[in-house]
């Protein structure tokens, strides 16, 4: 609803109501919507109903995957990542260009491939041998160096984000970023993806620290993650059993 009809029935002044609202749309409990004008509840409130909910986290997740979209004009992709080695991508958002990249829901990659790749190196801890020999059996339409992957992985440890430029998929340029869970298991991915050229080089960088601060939020609301502590001050726990898998959107 609009600011004048949250107004009327709260019986609060238009000025007032707007600076309560805006207050609430800064800490993501209420969301504004630009071309209706018009103001509803926000991903924020799942801190107060998480707990609460036996609810699919596709679901809950969605509505920032959304605004990332929006946001950014790409398409979002969220992977479920398993204990096999393996994204699965089991939701994705594309909202305003004609011309984009489209990926379908369940496609399957190797969780070391790509930009979302290179943010769970940066936190598996795996010596440089091991995570070479991860390396050597990944396959790229234009395959990077190993050295200039790891260059990569250790700037995605310090940045929590990564970038993949045309190397997964020739003329495709992805951001990602990881959401880990309070025992440091890696638990999803999350990218953005573009048509080469799409997005300048400053929005595309504006992309990633948007993504890595929606897992950041992510990894403390849904996972139970200390508010505060950054992807770089994380280490991936040693794969154990896998967490329950998320389920994916019905059709």
């Amino acid at each position: 609803m609009g600011v004048a009809t949250v107004a009327r029935a709260t019986n609060v002044s238009v000025s007032t109501c707007f600076n309560i609202l805006r207050t609430l749309a800064s800490e993501r409990l209420v969301e504004f919507d630009e071309d209706a004008k018009t103001y509803r509840l926000g991903a924020g409130m799942l801190e107060f109903s998480v707990p609460l909910l036996g609810v699919n986290q596709v679901d809950l997740i969605r509505p920032e995957l959304q605004r990332l979209s929006v946001d950014h004009n790409s398409l979002i992709c969220l992977w479920q990542i398993t204990e096999t080695e393996r994204v699965v991508l089991v939701d994705r958002i594309a909202t305003g260009r004609n011309v984009r990249v489209d990926m379908s829901l369940g496609a399957r990659l190797p969780v070391y491939v790509g930009a979302v790749g290179r943010c769970y190196a940066a936190l598996a801890g795996l010596e440089q041998s091991d995570l070479e020999e991860k390396f050597e059996k990944l396959q790229w339409q234009d395959p990077p160096t190993f050295d200039d992957y790891l260059a990569d992985v250790r700037q995605a440890k310090a940045d929590g984000y990564a970038f993949d430029l045309g190397k997964l998929f020739v003329g495709v340029e992805i951001a990602a970023s990881i959401v880990t869970d309070a025992r440091r298991q890696t638990r999803l991915g999350i990218s953005g993806i573009n048509i080469a050229g799409q997005l300048p080089r400053d929005d595309l960088e504006r992309l990633a620290v948007d993504i890595r601060n929606s897992a950041d939020w992510i990894s403390e609301t849904l996972f139970g993650v200390s508010k505060g502590v950054r992807q770089a001050d994380r280490r991936a726990a040693v794969p154990g059993p896998d967490p329950t898998p998320i389920q994916r959107p019905k059709s």
